[in-house]
């Protein structure tokens, strides 16, 4: 039976490299800022209790500011809402280039599990604001979602691989998603190194 890799090398793999002696990281543009303090008090103060007024005021600019980049506060919801769909997505494309192994799984794994970490907050943020995302709806959101979803059953129907290795691939990938995606606050006080620890052994559990 194929055994899921090692996942020791992967977790320094996603620790942030250190700037060059001199260089100064890059700063975020304003769009950023903004969809960054927008996610601070969407997940603090919800939705529809949170304003643009509050965004501009967290930020020391005019509203006008935020309107130059988004047309509304939906505009920011679905904006941030879209940062999800960059989790693993160059990563599955490679997937459809050939069969899969577990080991290539559970590579995939560690690389959107570490990505997803970094950006944990975004999970609490769905998990507060479900009906507002509800009502969003958009056609390039939907495109997305579908060619993502499109590349994922082809990976796991593709022949050429076991069928007991495809089931314990599409367990693994719900591991990944239950742990962060659909526990939100459950696991709130747990860091992120605690909690990715964790979650990696499961996945090597369910790929062993």
């Amino acid at each position: 039976m194929t055994q899921a890799t090692s996942h020791t090398g992967a977790v320094k793999a996603h620790q942030p490299a250190e700037p060059d002696v001199g260089e100064a990281p890059e700063a975020p543009s304003t769009r950023e800022r903004i969809l960054n303090v927008a996610l601070d008090l969407f997940t603090e103060k919800g939705f529809d209790g949170a304003s643009l007024r509050e965004v501009a005021e967290r930020l020391g600019v005019t509203k006008a500011a935020i309107y130059y980049h988004f047309a509304s506060k939906d505009d920011i919801l679905m904006a941030l809402h879209m940062r999800l769909h960059e989790f693993g997505k160059d990563a599955l494309s490679q997937m459809t280039e050939g069969p899969v192994t577990l080991e290539r799984w559970g590579k995939l794994l560690d690389e959107i599990l570490g990505q997803m970490l970094a950006q944990r907050k975004l999970f609490l943020l769905h998990e507060r604001n479900q009906a507002a995302l509800e009502k969003l709806h958009r056609e390039v959101h939907d495109a997305e979602h579908e060619d993502i979803q499109d590349k994922f059953h082809r990976v796991l129907a593709d022949p050429r691989v076991l069928v007991r290795d495809r089931v314990r691939m599409a367990g693994s990938f719900g591991a990944v998603f239950a742990a962060l995606f659909m526990s939100g606050d459950a696991f709130e006080g747990t860091s992120n190194q605690e909690l990715g620890d964790l979650v990696r052994q499961t996945v090597r559990d369910i790929l062993v």
